[in-house]
């Protein structure tokens, strides 16, 4: 699908009242249910307007705050939240927590103008599957929308790197730490091949077995891992050296 040209989000939404949205995808496109939780209206009117041009998107609900979130998402359904970091009521992190124990087939990204680590890790934790700085042209967060609700990651290259340096600490500690749950060797396969960024239909490919035996196994490991995302395996089997025992 040719990507459209967006204009920053602050000048679409000052043009919001002229932009006429299509509440109606063409025939064949089954578009995704977007919810977008942001304290600033000028943000989520400009990221009504900008995903409103997009055939295979539909924002379905706002939130003006963390708890708003929590309840839009549990009455709507949506496939992908966008949050904010930072919130009244309930922070953004606690509110993806919270969406992902009531609605677990939905993907959180997280937009925020923090680029600081602890808040990186807190919403990795939470179980969210991508977080995107707002200075990011509209074309990424469009890009993100699409790729953590097809199971991919979305992290900034520049913030990357501070999951690299943290996983290494990590790393250096695994060994002085108990041992997680025991896995099943299928499952330790699982794991290693989603922490090396495997889509369930490669993993499927790679082991000969279905797609819905390996999110089986995804899921299993999750409940034995006590944990909401991919995200946050891959990166208990990086610092539990996993990927070092092939």
């Amino acid at each position: 699908m040719p990507k459209k040209r967006h204009p920053d989000l602050a000048s679409s939404a000052v043009r919001a009242s002229m932009v006429a949205v299509n509440a109606v995808p063409p025939v064949g496109i089954d578009r995704l249910r977007v919810l977008v939780a942001d304290d600033h209206d000028l943000y989520r009117r400009g990221m009504q307007v900008v995903l409103g041009q997009e055939d295979d998107l539909e924002v379905v609900g706002e939130g003006r705050n963390g708890a708003e979130a929590v309840d839009l998402a549990v009455e709507l359904v949506p496939d992908v939240v966008l949050m904010d970091v930072r919130m009244p009521v309930l922070t953004g992190i606690q509110a993806c927590g919270r969406i992902k124990d009531l609605v677990p087939s939905a993907k959180i990204l997280m937009l925020t103008m923090s680029d600081e680590e602890a808040d990186l890790f807190d919403a990795l934790r939470a179980g969210a599957s991508g977080y995107l700085l707002k200075d990011e042209p509209a074309e990424a967060v469009i890009d993100g929308i699409r790729a953590v609700h097809a199971g991919h990651s979305m992290i900034p290259p520049q913030m990357a790197a501070m999951l690299v340096t943290e996983f290494g600490r990590l790393s250096r500690k695994a060994k002085e730490r108990e041992r997680g749950p025991k896995l099943t060797d299928r499952e330790i396969e699982v794991l290693r091949l989603v922490a090396r960024g495997a889509a369930n239909k490669e993993i499927a490919k790679t082991l000969f077995i279905s797609e819905n035996t390996v999110k089986n196994h995804i899921r299993n490991i999750l409940d034995k891992l006590q944990m909401h995302s991919r995200v946050a395996a891959a990166m208990y089997a990086m610092r539990t050296n996993l990927l070092d025992q092939d």
